[in-house]
């Protein structure tokens, strides 16, 4: 999946998407999309990724208690 890191601009491809929707993961293994070449895979905190819209991440994604927040 692309996402986009909220920092730089640059296009991010995440390994696992499994990692991005558990919510206990707080960071996830990616490489970014950028060049002719295929990166070198890192981390990203999932803090630092949204959407190629700019759109946050869901909620349910990131934080454990999610639930729990009143609006």
């Amino acid at each position: 999946m692309f996402l986009k890191n909220r920092k730089n601009g640059d296009m991010v491809d995440v390994d696992k998407i499994q990692d991005l929707t558990n919510l206990y993961h707080e960071k996830v293994l990616g490489s970014y999309q950028v060049g002719e070449e295929v990166q070198d895979p890192q981390e990203f905190a999932k803090a630092e990724l949204t959407f190629l819209s700019g759109e946050d991440l869901p909620r349910c994604w990131t934080d454990p208690n999610y639930r729990s927040h009143k609006k």
